[in-house]
């Protein structure tokens, strides 16, 4: 079992390092080039899948060069958007609204995925419901990360908060990768993570499911992930509708051809990192998401408020974030 798990961890790792610093680009920015960014991750399928299909080259034309980034957590895709090394692309609504209230140059123009993350206990652990958690230890893939927010909701739901807070759980930030031989190790009793890595969790760590995606938090309407556009993308004319319009493309691609979807995925993460996700685990991966152009405003708002009181932030007003014309305008 050790072996098993660490052979996916070590796995694991390939792709969260190649991901932090894969990119085709540099920092200067050329009015025939799109800087793409987006997360090795099943929860940015939608950016992958129109990758894979070309939509981006048919909607852009073919005078436009398409550069793509890709990084390991929202952070690093928000400062690389702020550097110009990534113009638009997916991403956690935590950081991007995170990083909005300190410089409003940058929004959130649609939805790309609801759900995707879970809460998975480890199975040494006697947890069996929310209230459990007083006096534990749960991971979480980095501080201020959409996933931290849903916990911290999940936890106020029962009437619980986060050490920094004043409370008894203590949040341990660690990369979703890393957190197979910290159940292993016993180092965490939890995790609030995103897919596939709850499924490894459960299945190659002994983790229990305390929180499937429909579940936690907001349930089926937590945002997991959006498309994000810089100040500069949006000013030049007709190119955010554009990429829109592939990116509700790859929406509808995924929605009604799930199994090849799944494998262009597979190849293409496969191709980033020379290592091949099994179809269970993305199968498994799929059922606990929902791809999807629609955004919550009203859960993108509640977030902003647990990032204030968390500390995160120093205001919640996020007032002009949410931009959705160039959606509607999208075909």
């Amino acid at each position: 079992m050790l072996k098993k798990v660490f052979s996916t961890v070590v796995a694991s790792l390939l792709l969260i390092g190649i991901a932090s610093g894969c990119s085709t680009g540099g920092a200067a920015s050329s009015e025939k080039e799109v800087r793409i960014g987006y997360f090795p991750n099943l929860t940015h399928s939608a950016t992958i899948i129109a990758l894979e299909k070309g939509y981006f080259k048919e909607a852009f034309g073919a005078d436009m060069k398409i550069q793509t980034k890709t990084v390991a957590n929202g952070g690093l895709f928000m400062e690389a958007m702020a550097t110009k090394a990534i113009d638009v692309g997916t991403v956690g609504p935590g950081p991007l609204l995170n990083f909005y209230v300190k410089h409003p140059g940058y929004h959130l123009i649609s939805g790309a995925v609801n759900g995707g993350a879970v809460l998975v206990m480890n199975g040494s652990t006697n947890i069996t419901e929310l209230k459990d958690l007083k006096g534990k230890k749960i991971a979480i893939p980095v501080i201020g990360s959409t996933q931290d927010v849903m916990l911290r909701k999940a936890l106020s739901e029962v009437g619980l908060k986060p050490t920094t807070n004043g409370g008894d759980v203590e949040l341990y930030a660690a990369a979703p990768a890393d957190t197979a031989a910290l159940f292993v190790q016993k180092s965490v009793d939890g995790a609030a993570t995103q897919e596939p890595w709850g499924y490894v969790l459960e299945n190659q760590a002994e983790g229990k499911l305390l929180l499937d995606w429909d579940q936690f938090a907001w349930g089926k309407e937590s945002t997991n992930t959006v498309v994000a556009a810089s100040d500069e993308f949006l000013k030049r004319e007709g190119l955010a509708t554009a990429y829109l319009e592939a990116h509700k493309k790859a929406v509808k691609f995924i929605q009604e051809n799930p199994e090849e979807s799944q494998e262009l995925i597979i190849k293409h993460l496969k191709n980033l990192t020379g290592k091949e996700l099994s179809k269970k685990e993305v199968q498994a991966a799929f059922s606990r998401l929902e791809v999807t152009t629609e955004v919550n405003e009203k859960v993108i708002q509640e977030m902003a408020d647990i990032s204030q009181e968390a500390g995160y932030i120093s205001s919640n007003k996020i007032d002009g974030l949410i931009d959705l014309k160039y959606l509607e305008a999208a075909k």
